[in-house]
């Protein structure tokens, strides 16, 4: 049985990776997002790759756009049995930088945009009792950097929001899904398309992985969505549990580093597109999965595939450990 995925955000970087890889094992994709050109890509790698593709220009921070799209949805492929959202906006700069409708913005798209997509997703699922839905979150959910603050606002609201509906479906004991995965920096277009202030490019914190490698995670929580959450990449991992036990010396260190640290060495192009209000593939060019970092960017993460076979670790472990107790009984025999 073909399986009706949706994803937005669906029509560059992570969102589209995802996007092929449903694809390449025969979803009908959904493909949501504001920009006519980067849509229609994305539905002819969809179509390439053995999927169905279905595009809708749609913007996430309209509740009642998305709610059409899913109908629209449910009637010409039919029921929804995947909801990742995805889609996001942000603007590099300092806060006080920043103009009030850029950050109220930001926080439409980014979070409420995750908000109406669970909505829409859960007024389907619900009553058929079945259904998964893939939150896109970001080291950024537990620690906040510099000159990102309404995009790390966002991503602690969508944490709160992920653990709070997941107690109330737990309670329920219903059988429809939340999980959530905790993203590294990717190698994705924003860095070229977001709204900066700042004086010189934007670049992700390395290290720096590839969108492939977060689409294999998101598939794989997906598959396996009773896991509250799923953390891709050491630096993720890292970054978590020190802002755990030493958040006021993260606070420091980002102080001194986060400035330099997202920015590379060469000046910020004046006329740089921004797609906070308008989509910024309307430039004339579809940008794709990968942004301007692929010769910094890992294809693969060891703590990723730890993270997916906890089983296997604690079998190799447990027999390790009673290897070990064996030859310490043979010795002292």
């Amino acid at each position: 049985m073909t399986r009706i995925s949706v994803v937005t955000g669906a029509s560059g970087g992570i969102g589209r990776a995802v996007a092929r890889k449903l694809a390449d094992r025969g979803d009908a994709v959904a493909l949501l997002a504001r920009g006519e050109e980067g849509l229609d890509a994305a539905a002819e790698d969809v179509r390439r790759r053995g999927g169905t593709p279905l595009p809708i220009v749609v913007d996430v921070a309209d509740y009642a756009a998305v709610d059409d799209a899913a109908a629209r949805v449910e009637k010409e492929l039919g029921p929804i049995d995947l909801w990742i959202n995805n889609a996001f906006s942000s603007v590099f700069a300092p806060f006080i930088e920043m103009t009030m409708d850029e950050f109220k913005r930001t926080t439409e798209v980014t979070y409420l945009g995750f908000v109406h997509g669970t909505r829409a997703a859960l007024d389907r699922m619900l009553p058929r009792d079945r259904g998964t839905i893939v939150q896109i979150g970001s080291a950024l959910a537990y620690r906040g950097v510099p000159l990102q603050t309404a995009y790390c606002g966002a991503k602690h609201a969508i944490q709160g929001f992920h653990e709070s509906l997941r107690a109330e479906l737990l309670h329920e004991r219903s059988n429809v899904r939340v999980t959530m995965v905790q993203m590294p920096a990717v190698n994705t277009p924003q860095f070229s398309w977001v709204l900066s202030r700042l004086p010189r490019k934007a670049q992700p914190v390395a290290p720096i992985y590839q969108p492939e490698l977060a689409a294999s995670a998101v598939l794989y929580a997906a598959d396996h969505p009773r896991r509250r959450e799923y953390w891709v990449g050491g630096s993720t991992a890292g970054t978590l549990l020190a802002n755990a036990v030493v958040p006021g010396l993260l606070d420091r260190y980002l102080a001194r580093t986060g400035y330099d640290g997202q920015q590379t060495d060469e000046p910020r192009e004046p006329d740089q597109p921004a797609n906070l209000w308008e989509p910024a593939d309307g430039e004339g060019a579809d940008r794709g999965a990968h942004g301007d970092f692929d010769d910094q960017a890992k294809a693969r993460s060891w703590q990723l595939w730890a993270s997916q076979h906890h089983g296997v670790l604690a079998a190799v472990g447990g027999g390790l450990v009673a290897a070990g107790a064996a030859w310490r009984f043979g010795r002292r025999a």
